[in-house]
């Protein structure tokens, strides 16, 4: 069996690909388990979820939204670490391999 599995965006400064799991949070499981498997497959690629509390972290930081318009519960603070696109810190980033060439084709997940 086959599955395929596309990012919402790709990042080329970075080489890293972002999915963003903010308007149906009864996906985040599985999502949170197809980027797992992406990363068992295909360790090279990088892929970061940003969940509703980054989304929405980032819109009241550069002041896109207010802080009262988030919904009750949401935590506005970003993850222990902040929000790491470099890879080099926590939040399961895995850093590209030394030598490695990114590739920015949707990769597949079977």
């Amino acid at each position: 069996m086959t599955q395929r599995f596309t990012p919402d965006f790709y990042l080329p400064a970075y080489d890293q690909y972002i999915e963003i799991t903010t308007l149906n949070q009864k996906l985040v499981t599985k999502k949170n388990r197809k980027v797992r498997r992406l990363r068992e497959k295909y360790p090279e690629v990088r892929c970061k979820i940003f969940y509703q509390r980054d989304y929405l972290s980032l819109l009241v930081k550069y002041g896109l939204e207010s802080p009262g318009s988030v919904p009750p519960g949401v935590p506005l603070e970003p993850p222990p670490g902040g929000l790491d696109l470099t890879g080099n810190g926590e939040n399961g980033e895995i850093s590209r391999r030394q030598g490695a060439t990114p590739e920015p084709a949707n990769p597949r997940v079977s």
